[in-house]
């Protein structure tokens, strides 16, 4: 409440009191990887979780154009670039919604093409990143997959890494 009452009043709170900021060290300071000499994936940091909705009520038809009402809902899990201010992996949880057309009998998803490829565990921004980890910078596959996790907190396996690179960056299908 002081240093609220601070800020309005133009002032800037005493170095020696907590203003709720994360301490972080300065520059050229050398502060080890808290993951390094982890080998097992479950010991990794819990990924902090963020909800986001893609259920509608109602939904053109892909095929027809008639509207669609919402049958069911579901949910997704999707690994992307971690939050580095707390040092730990994210991972989108979308909720989208499935439709019935009562015109052609059709079931169709919400579309989610813009944030990963149909099967895919991942976001595209993910896969264009790891792709270009090892094209541009000509990182081998285990570099790169060691280098998003220490840079990007996204755990991919280098197995993973080189299908996207060998399939040009799409997934296969």
């Amino acid at each position: 409440m002081e240093n609220v009452a601070q800020a309005k009043a133009g002032k800037r709170p005493e170095s020696g009191k907590k203003t709720g900021a994360i301490k972080r060290p300065g520059p050229g300071v050398y502060v080890p990887d808290v993951t390094e000499g982890i080998t097992r994936v479950e010991d990794l940091p819990k990924p902090k979780r963020i909800e986001r909705s893609r259920s509608y009520p109602k939904r053109p038809c892909p095929r027809c154009g008639h509207a669609a009402y919402r049958n069911r809902t579901f949910r997704r899990t999707l690994h992307d670039v971690g939050d580095l201010a707390l040092d730990r992996p994210r991972d989108l949880v979308i909720t989208y919604s499935q439709h019935c057309c009562s015109r052609c009998k059709k079931t169709f998803n919400v579309d989610l093409s813009d944030l990963a490829d149909r099967g895919s565990h991942y976001t595209r921004r993910v896969v264009m990143l790891a792709v270009r980890i090892v094209v541009e910078d000509g990182l081998p596959y285990r570099a790169a997959s060691w280098h998003l996790w220490r840079d990007h907190r996204v755990f991919v396996p280098f197995a993973t890494v080189q299908n996207w690179v060998e399939a040009g960056g799409k997934k296969g299908g």
